[in-house]
């Protein structure tokens, strides 16, 4: 029985929060929008999968049998640029870039969908929702091979994106080689051009417009109408306006309950742009650290630190602060790892209550870590007051609170980096100093390097925003 009667979701098609409800009891279907696999992952698309992986989590943590869905779009315009750039079959590249998703994904401790379509499987679904479209009168077939929908016969064309159609009269144009009827109207099948894929269809060799992919893989594995479909924000016009355009004519039936959406990502408070120097990938942050998956699970926590919907400011000082704040759970688990299980470990935790009110509203992950590190505080007490009966019980409901965000995952030993090795306490005193110098210039970089070598050498730090508070050897 799901205890989350009190959840709450933010829908972008209502701009309110509502009480979760869904379709079929006890099960909850979502897709996510996921890659165009050309390039590697960047950190904007690291924070919409880091917040989606949350909320999966959390989902089934209270109970839900969740089909998760995230796609991979694996042929567009930039796909076969790319290709033509790199000399490489399209196949070859876009598996070359799925599998380093994957390893990118898995360093963040990102769980796997239980569905993860490629476009180019689904072209024959993606056919036949373009015909039943043409049939229903809501596309149509250009003379040139082209399929276009028309969107003015949808009249509810705007409701999520809030997108006015004569807004949109004045932006759009017919480029040259569409055939449109009205500028405003979107592709759906586009006619082959030389050297392109192409797959046969009633209207002639051609390729799939990317809209159309997600609505056809969708429906196929979720059925026409489901539970929630979430993005990053960026998507709302006019990808997800346009999927829900098509498939409600398509289907004739509401396409999604609750649509979700990240805020967007800026670097060092500017948005993030290969032109202004401060474009990441994934594999680039974690490249940082040779223990690629603790830097994975540091990254990672920047992303839940800030409210899913909310502005998201990724800095060398936001990484530095996740890391200090992952040491704090690491060394409470670490100081606590003797502890002997007993009968009373098993009972209810107050912390685990108030983290679900938390994350019932809207999954409000900062929250749930404010709750979680209230938990770290009452452990190191009960640790260091040899209450080993309540330390048991904090540590199991510490180790319940974390997994549920994918943090904590990895042996206290390995995230800190202990060893048993021989310490001089005037060297100690020395880099200590030393580092909070550099933290005060802000040489994260020196920082890191001499917390480092105090963790190599068996010394655990525990800092504070005000810097070191005290350190002791492991």
């Amino acid at each position: 029985m799901c205890t989350s009667t009190l959840l709450k979701i933010y829908n972008s098609l209502t701009n309110q929060k509502e009480d979760f409800v869904p379709i079929e009891r006890n099960k909850v279907r979502i897709y996510v929008c996921g890659m165009t696999v050309y390039d590697y992952c960047h950190l904007g698309h690291a924070r919409v999968m880091v917040g989606f992986d949350a909320i999966i989590r959390y989902l089934r943590y209270l109970g839900y049998d969740v089909t998760y869905v995230r796609n991979i779009t694996d042929i567009d315009d930039k796909i076969i640029v790319r290709a033509n750039e790199s000399g490489l079959d399209i196949r070859k590249l876009t598996d070359r870039f799925i599998d380093c998703m994957h390893e990118d994904f898995g360093h963040l401790g990102l769980l796997k969908p239980d569905f993860e379509p490629r476009a180019t499987d689904f072209i024959p679904q993606i056919i036949e929702m373009i015909s039943t479209l043409i049939q229903r009168g809501f596309a149509y077939a250009a003379d040139n091979g082209d399929v276009y929908f028309k969107v003015r016969e949808y009249s509810q064309y705007g409701h999520l994106s809030g997108t006015n159609l004569d807004d949109v009269q004045i932006g759009a144009r017919i480029e040259p080689g569409e055939e449109k009827s009205d500028a405003v109207d979107f592709v759906l099948w586009k006619n082959s051009k030389p050297d392109e894929p192409k797959w046969d269809s009633p209207w002639g060799a051609g390729r799939p417009g990317w809209h159309i992919e997600c609505s056809a893989m969708s429906t196929k594995l979720l059925g026409n109408h489901f539970d929630i479909h979430g993005g990053g924000m960026d998507l709302i016009f006019p990808h997800h306006e346009n999927e829900i355009a098509q498939s409600q004519c398509a289907t004739g039936e509401k396409f999604v309950n609750y649509w979700m959406h990240n805020g967007y990502l800026q670097v060092d408070s500017e948005k993030m742009s290969k032109s202004l120097k401060n474009f990441f990938t994934i594999r680039q942050i974690l490249s940082e650290d040779e223990e690629r998956i603790r830097m994975g699970e540091i990254l990672r926590y920047v992303f839940l630190s800030c409210h899913y919907r909310s502005p998201l400011n990724y800095s060398p000082e936001a990484l530095e602060n996740a890391r200090s704040a992952l040491e704090r759970v690491y060394i409470s688990l670490h100081k606590s790892r003797t502890l002997t299980e007993n009968s009373d470990s098993a009972r209810k935790s107050s912390y685990a209550d108030r983290f679900r009110i938390a994350m019932n509203d809207d999954f409000n992950c900062p929250d749930a870590l404010s709750v979680i590190f209230e938990n770290v505080r009452d452990l190191n007490r009960a640790v260091d007051s040899s209450d080993t009966r309540q330390a048991t019980h904090l540590r199991r409901s510490l180790q319940e609170l974390t997994a549920v965000l994918g943090i904590g995952q990895m042996s206290p030993e390995q995230f800190l980096g202990i060893s048993s090795k021989a310490v001089d306490k005037a060297d100690i005193d020395q880099k200590i100093a030393d580092r909070k110098k550099a933290r005060k210039n802000k040489d994260w970089e020196t920082a890191d390097r001499i917390r480092d070598e105090l963790q190599g050498s068996g010394v655990i730090i525990e800092d504070n925003p005000d810097g070191t508070t005290s350190w002791r050897k492991a």
